[in-house]
């Protein structure tokens, strides 16, 4: 048995320990081996008839639960297993909480706990009633702007002649006459008198994250923000305006108007509400867009890029904008970004964990003027083997006319063409780059190979 996300290895016990039952408490439960050391083997326990009496009773006074606490042998050497069952209810250890996220575990404060508390009452953030909030506080024109926009996919339920609250109604966004944060978020006419930070933080900067030169605040709704985020892109942002309602239109040497709308979408749809607000990063060579909130449970990066289950963290959000037409249910969205910019041919985006968020991060291709610079001819490359042909095995050759027909080329790509593992590619490269054949420029994410052609 090895040590995994339910499982952990102990050699002796200590109190801290009851940090890691809450955390099993509030997740899926598991498994804490009491006398096995970080290898899983069992190294015994000498005091083993204090702690089947002591641990029981240091769980009960200290959450309120009760653990099964069992003696197994091995060896003539006795160990403690303690299995920690998942509880319906919230689990606090002297008043914080803890979680058991993968194999790690973690305190819960500020927005994941009040999303995990929520979660185990049965309840997602935007499915909380606003007691505040009166229908004087829906937008009509956002109504509006939605049922049009809805016209087209024609999921939405007919709305013909319908008033506001029927309307809301028929989106669940209203429960014993009180609107839901959802509808709020959605509809409002100033979300951000409920709710801080309902805005979009438009920067562009420079070569770095230093250089800011100028910026742009947007607020509003939902409805609001998906539109004057793409006019405000355009106006002051990108370098050449593109069509957002072109949503299949490929340009070369631009971001792909796909998976820019998508990369906007998924923030608007999966950002923690209570968090920051989303930032969008306009660099010289690339557009990043983050949102507060992580990963739902279950889903890693990997995970991202390929086909994967819908998990959306404000469900009653997300639903409605299905209804508009504006997203699917499977899970997609990051398929879309993916595949938009291979079909621009450009890098593959960049998707990371961040600051308590998600980060998507499209590149630039290279604008052709570089290109030629960047691809030196088929005889340059061939003349460049040939005199270094006693030098070069077979496969640093293919390299070599591989990165300069595609200076782009990634090393799982060399991989794949060549038929060797990456290591390998990667020896080959470092024996390249000594005798200077080759050179990499810019970044491992955003830069590019270079036949150096003198010798």
């Amino acid at each position: 048995m090895s040590e995994r996300q339910n499982i952990e290895w102990k050699e002796s016990w200590h109190d801290d320990y009851l940090k890691w039952i809450c955390g099993f408490a509030n997740a899926v439960g598991g498994y804490i081996y009491i006398g096995k050391n970080d290898e899983g083997e069992v190294v015994g326990l000498s005091n083993y008839r204090v702690l089947l009496e002591n641990i029981p009773q240091k769980v009960r006074n200290a959450m309120g639960i009760i653990c099964d606490i069992n003696l197994l042998e091995e060896g003539n050497k006795k160990y403690i297993e303690i299995k920690v069952n998942p509880y319906s209810v919230p689990v606090s250890l002297r008043g914080r909480y803890y979680y058991r996220s993968g194999s790690t575990k973690m305190e819960l404060t500020g927005v994941e706990l009040n999303e995990f508390l929520l979660k185990k009452a049965g309840k997602t953030w935007d499915d909380v009633t606003e007691e505040l909030a009166t229908i004087n506080d829906v937008d009509e024109q956002s109504i509006t702007q939605f049922i049009k926009d809805s016209k087209e996919k024609e999921r939405l339920p007919d709305t013909t002649n319908l008033s506001i609250i029927q309307v809301l109604d028929k989106l669940r966004l209203i429960e014993n006459t009180k609107l839901k944060r959802a509808a709020l978020v959605l509809f409002g006419k100033d979300p951000s008198r409920f709710y801080p930070n309902i805005m979009v933080k438009i920067g562009r900067f420079g070569k770095d994250g230093s250089d800011l030169k100028f910026q742009e605040i947007i607020e509003g709704n939902l409805i609001h923000l998906l539109n004057e985020v793409q006019v405000q892109l355009n106006y002051k942002f990108l370098t050449r305006p593109v069509d957002f309602a072109g949503m299949h239109r490929i340009e070369k040497g631009e971001y792909p108007v796909a998976a820019l709308r998508e990369m906007l979408l998924n923030a608007l749809v999966h950002r923690a509400y209570m968090g920051a607000p989303i930032q969008i990063r306009v660099y010289d060579d690339k557009l990043t867009i983050w949102n507060e909130g992580g990963l739902p449970q279950g889903l890693d990066l990997e995970s991202l890029k390929r086909d994967h289950n819908s998990r959306p963290r404000n469900p009653k959000i997300a639903d409605t904008c299905f209804k508009a037409g504006y997203i699917d249910t499977w899970g997609r969205g990051t398929l879309k970004i993916i595949n938009s910019c291979q079909e621009a041919e450009l890098p593959e985006p960049e998707i990371i964990e961040k600051d308590g968020g998600v980060q998507v991060t499209i590149f630039k291709t290279v604008v052709n003027t570089q290109e030629e610079k960047l691809k030196p001819n088929t005889e340059l490359v061939d003349g460049l083997v040939d005199r270094l042909v006693d030098g070069l095995v077979e496969n640093q050759k293919k390299i070599v006319r591989l990165m300069a027909s595609n200076p782009n080329i990634t090393i799982k790509e060399l991989s794949e063409s060549i038929g060797i593992s990456t290591t390998a590619i990667d020896k080959n490269i470092i024996k390249l780059k000594s005798k200077n054949i080759i050179k990499r420029v810019g970044s491992d994410n955003s830069g590019h190979w270079k036949i150096i052609s003198e010798q």
